[in-house]
């Protein structure tokens, strides 16, 4: 039996939670509407959810905290969400992205846009759960001893999705930890902004190169000393990005 979609949709217009709500159920997705940022982080504590499509000017909490305070800790840190937002700036955008969100829609949107954005959103999370329950029985099978990678001070356990830097445990969410298994596999290789979107989104709908700048800034922010002058992942100008090398 296939588990019930659920979508949690954080908006304090009613009308326009009304709608994204009627549209996600049409889709045969159980909606969870919520008009509060605190009471989105209180069921977002209490119940697992499978998206969350959250508006950024809401009371209690503005939407960016709560990104960010999801993204921290707890059972959904590593549940896709799709940010709304009435501000059309590039810097509010790009802020949303950076705070932990998986794309964005500006309102005024189409709601069958918002649906087709959700629909890619799951499809990636459900490739990436596929693609990690056919890995187990072939490693149950060989019984192969667990691989590390450890460079630069960087040590990550891909079978126990850990990571450590210079000693100290670091969270991260899942598309942090496969582009930063990425490099430490391979360091000194540059990777085009393209070659990174067909590897960590696997040519998603939707996302776009700044999606990879983004990406790579949140790393930045919890791998190195110092973000502003990076000494892990660096920047290859006009082509892409790389861990230093060896």
């Amino acid at each position: 039996m296939t588990m019930a979609t659920t979508v949690l949709v954080v908006e304090d217009e009613a009308h326009i939670r009304e709608l994204v709500c009627l549209h996600m159920q049409l889709e045969g997705y159980i909606c969870i509407p919520v008009g509060d940022g605190r009471q989105a982080l209180q069921i977002a504590a209490e119940q697992k959810l499978d998206l969350i499509v959250l508006d950024l000017m809401i009371p209690g909490l503005d939407g960016l905290t709560v990104c960010r305070a999801i993204r921290r800790e707890g059972q959904n840190r590593d549940v896709p969400i799709l940010i709304l937002t009435a501000r059309r700036e590039e810097a509010d955008k790009v802020l949303g992205l950076e705070s932990g969100a998986d794309d964005y829609l500006a309102k005024p949107f189409s709601v069958r846009e918002l649906v087709a954005r959700a629909h890619a959103l799951l499809r990636r999370v459900r490739r990436a759960s596929a693609a990690a329950a056919e890995a187990e029985p072939a490693a149950a099978a060989t019984e192969p001893v667990p691989r590390t990678v450890a460079v630069h001070g960087v040590e990550l356990d891909p079978a126990r999705r850990t990571a450590r830097v210079r000693g100290r445990d670091v969270d991260l969410t899942n598309q942090e930890f496969n582009l930063l298994l990425l490099f430490a596999e391979h360091p000194g290789i540059v990777f085009s902004r393209t070659a990174l979107l067909s590897k960590i989104w696997k040519g998603d709908t939707f996302v776009t190169e700044r999606s990879v700048d983004t990406l790579v800034k949140r790393l930045r922010h919890k791998i190195e000393s110092d973000p502003a002058s990076p000494t892990l992942v660096l920047t290859q100008w006009g082509v892409g990005y790389k861990l230093a090398d060896v």
